[in-house]
């Protein structure tokens, strides 16, 4: 059986089973529930009951880390999938350390790295198929959570453990401002920021799904006809500073292009400006920070 990849088999002396033990077996995962794939559990284990098998497509969790000699807790955002895995009766319980050896030796096999090592859970941090993954395995989680006494010893010894993987990633962002918000935001400031305007990578063509943001842009400036703004492209401090701001002012021009173009907004109320890296809102040091960072914003041309 092998657990993460196939360099690495699982060595459990503890339990030996079968393909077709398994399938006989009366006890067997729940209709629908199955492994993060390439992650397989440790052999003897299923996801029977109802919430054994949860899958979240954009949440944040609080891992256990060991950092300059503490035990801090770093919140890890992206695609969130959970598993508790229970064993099947009449089968020899494992340790707590059989079950966390076998995932953190697996994690080693394909260059993770071990975050925490405590008495019943340990972090995991590893690249698989270009994504960057956390882990956590807990199999005592009495000290956290309110468990029974009963319960408490069955995660001691390997009864059940818990998996939770997210996969890191910015949050998509789906709701934008809509044109009162953006007014009333100009208004009080003299600017307003816009998420949801989206390019790849060092690209300036403006992605499908940036339409609904554009379209309130376009609403605000048909809503109010006397409103002139600049159209400000930002980016991280990701690359060369030099490029980034070429990159942010070819951004911003394609953002009024697509104004003029296809909402008929007169091209002498806007006018572009690439900011590049220069007036950060938030930390590059962060993925979350660098996603806040990369933006678009509207400053009013003022008028006497």
């Amino acid at each position: 059986m092998k657990l993460f990849f196939p360099s690495l088999l699982v060595a459990l002396s503890a339990i030996a089973v079968t393909s077709t033990t398994f399938a006989a077996d009366p006890q067997e995962d729940r209709a629908g529930y199955k492994d993060y794939p390439g992650i397989s559990r440790v052999p003897g284990f299923i996801l029977r009951e109802y919430g054994d098998c949860v899958e979240t497509a954009f949440d944040a969790y609080g891992f256990w880390v060991t950092k300059d000699g503490k035990d801090v807790k770093q919140s890890v955002e992206g695609h969130k999938f959970w598993y508790r895995y229970r064993l099947k009766a009449g089968l020899p319980q494992l340790s707590a350390l059989q079950i966390m050896r076998n995932y953190q030796n697996a994690a080693r096999s394909a260059g993770g790295q071990i975050l925490i090592d405590k008495n019943g859970f340990t972090t995991i941090r590893l690249n698989k198929g270009g994504k960057e993954l956390w882990l956590e395995i807990h199999t005592t989680v009495g000290y956290e959570y309110d468990l029974t006494i009963i319960e408490k010893e069955a995660m001691k010894v390997g009864y059940e453990y818990d998996l939770t993987i997210i996969e890191k990633e910015a949050m998509k962002q789906e709701v934008t401002l809509d044109a009162a918000a953006m007014a009333s935001s100009i208004a009080d400031t003299g600017s307003v920021a816009i998420y949801g305007i989206n390019f790849d990578t060092a690209k300036t063509d403006i992605k499908p799904e940036s339409e609904p943001a554009v379209g309130e842009i376009a609403k605000l400036l048909t809503n109010n006809p006397t409103l002139k703004v600049n159209i400000v492209g930002h980016t991280d401090m990701v690359g060369d500073a030099a490029s980034n701001v070429k990159l942010s002012q070819a951004r911003a021009q394609a953002v009024i292009n697509l104004l003029i173009s296809k909402h008929g907004i007169a091209a002498g109320r806007l006018i572009p400006f690439g900011a590049g890296p220069y007036a950060p809102v938030a930390s590059n040091k962060t993925d979350e920070g660098r996603a806040k960072n990369r933006r678009v914003e509207l400053v009013e041309i003022a008028t006497k």
